[in-house]
Formats: structure tokens, sequence, C-alpha cells
């Protein structure tokens, strides 16, 4: 009778245990907490300790360009994905000085020795905007010190070369001294409050070739979709050479009917690191794996198409010129990168679900090139993401959408402003 007493013991022990060990097994919470191996653990994640990104828009102070310390270091799983702004805007105006020397046989239309361009900002406010229309002011020797850089205000019209916030600046080429001047730019936002908008440029180049005609011999802006707008509103029927940014793919192709220019920001490396951060994070793993240190399933980065600093805690895509030269290699922004295009194990990466918005949905580089390769991306990442599209206005509009954040184990955040970070924490807080 005791050995019968023993033995059934012994088999409700070894079952409760093989029980317990069962539950400690389960794979997925709602609170998105992982461990090395990427399973859930126990407990729930409070929102304010999910991982987050934010991306495109770094936080900062708009007048400044002072980064966002706290929103960069929000949680220990807080990252910036981005692109090398300064570096980028050097590429462009260096494009646009390059071309300028290269074919100032027919770039100076009227020949009157003046090399006059016009320039598009797409919002006073933003870091990338404010590099961009320095580097074009620095490489063409327009640009007027203001503080630690150099004065990135738009100014009107300049056809006197008298605005305070640019000056007359000089080119060589072939013996020959050509000076050039900045006739007028202006910040492209439309009666709503959206700034970057392709309409207010077509409208504004229209305006601009009726008061200076000849006089404008180059376009710049800063994006292609501004760049776009005012080449086939205006520029392309006469043959000025306009340089934008962002490579979308309608602007790479129309390099080949006379478009002078663009630059990729590599918006697929972009993309890939905005959701392999989240990922990283919600699995508990090395935060260089996949990026600089290869995954399990072989994907990895080079070092020469992105950079990391800590002290900002942002990853930054490097820029590359897109010319005539080597458009063909660029015409679909939308293919994923294939060093970075492998399967991740979902034994090992669980499905987790991602808020991600974009701060604007009729933005053109976000829309048509960004959207697409997240969207390629997420199914590689195994990760189910929410897409919100803002109106470009309000944070107001994007927040809203956010009334349940208990739902998603990780955000990406595109904000309208960057200094508007705390709209989005303070959610996250409750």
């Amino acid at each position: 009778m005791k050995k019968k007493t023993a033995i059934l013991t012994l088999a409700l022990a070894l079952g409760l245990t093989a029980s317990l060990a069962a539950c400690g097994s389960s794979s997925n919470d709602s609170s998105g907490s992982s461990k090395k191996d990427g399973t859930a653990s126990s407990g729930t994640v409070a929102n304010k300790d999910k991982p987050l990104v934010w991306y495109n828009r770094q936080p900062s102070n708009s007048s400044t360009g002072e980064l966002d310390k706290t929103a960069l270091s929000y949680n220990d799983n807080t990252y910036y994905v981005g692109f090398d702004a300064q570096q980028g805007a050097e590429v462009q105006g260096q494009m646009v000085k390059e071309y300028i020397e290269k074919n100032i046989a027919t770039v100076d239309r009227n020949g009157d020795g003046v090399i006059g361009y016009v320039l598009a900002i797409g919002d006073v406010g933003h870091n990338d905007s404010i590099a961009r229309t320095r580097g074009v002011r620095t490489a063409l020797g327009t640009g007027v010190k203001k503080g630690e850089g150099v004065d990135s205000e738009p100014i009107g019209t300049n056809a006197d070369g008298k605005a305070k916030a640019v000056k007359d600046g000089t080119i060589k080429v072939a013996g020959k001294t050509y000076k050039i001047r900045e006739l007028a730019s202006q910040e492209m936002k439309n009666n709503s409050g959206a700034t970057w908008d392709a309409a207010t440029a077509g409208n504004a180049i229209g305006t601009w070739a009726s008061s200076f005609g000849k006089q404008i011999d180059v376009i710049a802006s800063n994006n292609d979709g501004m760049g776009m707008s005012m080449f086939n509103s205006w520029a392309k029927d006469n043959k000025v050479p306009t340089f934008g940014y962002d490579a979308n793919s309608d602007a790479v192709a129309a390099i080949a009917e006379g478009y002078g220019g663009t630059v990729s920001q590599h918006a697929d490396v972009q993309a890939y690191l905005t959701l392999r951060v989240l990922r990283n994070s919600l699995d508990g793993v090395d935060m260089d794996t996949g990026i600089g240190k290869k995954d399990d399933a072989g994907n990895v980065l080079s070092k020469d198409v992105y950079t990391y600093k800590k002290s900002e805690r942002s990853y930054y895509a490097l820029n590359v010129a897109v010319t005539a030269d080597n458009y063909k290699d660029f015409t679909d922004s939308t293919k994923v990168y294939a060093p970075v295009s492998n399967q991740l194990d979902k034994s090992k990466s669980p499905e987790k679900k991602v808020w991600l918005d974009i701060y604007n949905s009729s933005d053109n580089f976000l829309g048509s090139t960004y959207q697409p390769l997240l969207k390629a991306y997420d199914g590689l990442l195994n990760l189910k993401v929410e897409y919100i599209g803002g109106d470009g206005q309000t944070e107001s509009n994007i927040t809203n959408r956010l009334g349940n954040p208990s739902e998603y184990d990780a955000f990406a955040i595109n904000m309208v402003k960057t200094d508007n970070a705390a709209s989005y924490t303070s959610i996250l807080n409750q």
C-alpha cells in the first residue's frame, strides 16, 4: 500500500512540474515583454516602457535645431532613425555646383554672367529643411553666417542682390568669373498650414518666372515633391535644371528629361532601421543585431550606408547624389535593400503589433517611397504594423488615434512638428 502511495505521489509531482514548465514557455502576451530568445516573459509592460522609435522628424527645437534629449532618451528602448542631414545637404549643394561648372555654356541662359537660382524651402522649422537650404547656399557661396551656421531664412525676392539673409556668390569656370545670386526663396506652406507643399511650389515658380524670366538659370528644392511640381509646371519646357532631394521614382525618371538631379537618402535603409530597432528591442537582443552584426537570417548593413551616434541615440542613413551618370541604378525607390531582405524566424522573433504614423498622408516621399518600404519590411521582421496617416497640419489629428496604446507592443512616431514629442509621450505616460 505504501509503495502504491509513493508511486502516485511521484506521478502527481511530475505532472505538476510539467504543467508549470508549459505555463512558463507560453509565447506571447499582450505586453510585448521579451526574453533574449524572443519569447515573451510574464508580466505586463507599461506603455511608457515599450520600445519607441522617432523617425524622419528628429525631436528638436524648431527654432534653434537643438536636439530634444529628453524625447530621444524617453526610455531605455527609445531611438531615432533618419539620415545624416548635414552630409546630405553637402551632397545636394555640391551636386548643384558641379552641374553649373560642367554645363556653364548652357546654364547662363541670358548670357549676363549671373547665374540666378530660386529655392523652394520645405519647412523653416524642420532640421532637414534648414540643412538643405544651408547646403545649397554654402556650396554656391551665397550663404550669410548667422549664429553658428548659415542663415536659412527665406528671402522672398532678391532682384537687386541686397537681401540680408543671402549674398551674391562667385564661381570661376574656364578662366571666367560668374556671379551667383539667389533670386527668390520661400517656405512652401499652403493656406491650411501644411508645409513641403508641392502645389504651392508649382504656383511659386509661375510667379517667379513672371518676375525674373530668363534670369532663372537653376532651381533648387528641399525635396523632390516640390521640385517636380516646379519642373512639370515650368522648368521642363524652359530647359531649366531642377535639383531636388529624396530620389522619388518620378524624379529619378525625370532626369532623362532634364531634371538636374536628386539625392538618395537611402530610404530602403531608413525604413529597415525604423522597424529593425523595434524588433531588436522587442526580442531583447543586442541592438546591433541585423544592423552592424549579421543576424541568424544573414541580414546586415555595411558601414558605408549608415552611421550610429550614441550620444544622440540616433541611426542615420548616408546619402548619395543621383545624376545623369547613375540615375538608372535608382529607378525603383521602393525596392528593399538586398543585404537586409531575409525573413526572420518566427519562433525566435514572434509576431508583435506596432503602431506607426506618417505625419501627412499626402507627403510624396513618405507616401510613395517610405511607406511601401515599411510594408515590405514589416512581414520580413514579423511585425504587424498599423499605419496611421495624418493631415500634415495638427498633431491632434494623429494623437487622437492613439487612444489605446496598451493594444500595441511598440511605437514608431513621425511628428508634424519636431518639438511636439511630448504630445505623444504624454499619452504613453498615462
